[in-house]
């Protein structure tokens, strides 16, 4: 499993101003869309590319274009956050739900909701904003597999070492890329430091 923490200074920055309890949801939104960005052309950065020829206004040539397509897989409902930035970027890309609620005192997630594309033959990102325990991107990852995806990616903002662990060891072929890989959880299975609860922040609830 191949972990990946971006390195860029506006990452940096961004994810600062994301973690301060006075953001308002309005900036936070806009925050979140802007480090997804980096982390969506970090997660793609190796996607394969093919010859293409085509007809400039002078002359003919040839150049590249993307070879495999994609799909994009959020955890609702934080998770939708991250979609967007995907879209800008690829706007040929599918777009899957998976709903997991995640119950506050046990801090297990269940199944709500799930409508996924055609996956077979993609590249499949699978997007949720916080990897606290893991169980919710583990899960995730399991539907999509069982769905036909084969070459997968987890992208998310902040991680805690236990989901990562229990990622790594679940799914250790799928790579994840992250803003930051943070201290640990607390008793509530909450990330520290962290930013609180992104969905809540996201949306104002």
């Amino acid at each position: 499993m191949a972990l990946t923490i971006i390195q860029h200074p506006l990452g940096i920055h961004v994810l600062t101003h994301l973690r301060d309890k006075t953001t308002k949801p309005a900036l936070f939104r806009t925050l979140s869309h802007q480090l997804t960005l980096l982390l969506a052309l970090e997660a793609t950065r190796d996607l394969a590319t093919e010859e293409k020829a085509v007809d400039t206004p002078l002359e003919s040539t040839t150049g590249r274009v993307l070879a495999k397509p994609l799909a994009v897989v959020p955890i609702l409902r934080a998770g939708l956050g991250m979609v967007e930035p995907f879209l800008e970027l690829f706007p040929d890309i599918c777009v899957g739900y998976i709903g997991l609620e995640r119950d506050h005192v046990t801090a297990i997630a269940h199944s709500y909701y799930c409508k996924l594309p055609p996956l077979e033959g993609r590249r499949v990102l699978v997007v949720d904003p916080m990897l606290a325990t893991g169980g919710s991107a583990v899960q995730a990852l399991e539907v999509v597999k069982a769905a036909g995806a084969r070459d997968l990616a987890l992208v998310c903002i902040v991680a805690a070492p236990e989901g990562v662990a229990l990622v790594a060891q679940r799914h250790p072929a799928v790579p994840i890329f992250t803003a930051a890989l943070d201290r640990e959880l607390n008793g509530k299975k909450y990330i520290l430091p962290g930013l609180g609860d992104f969905g809540d922040r996201l949306y104002g609830t």
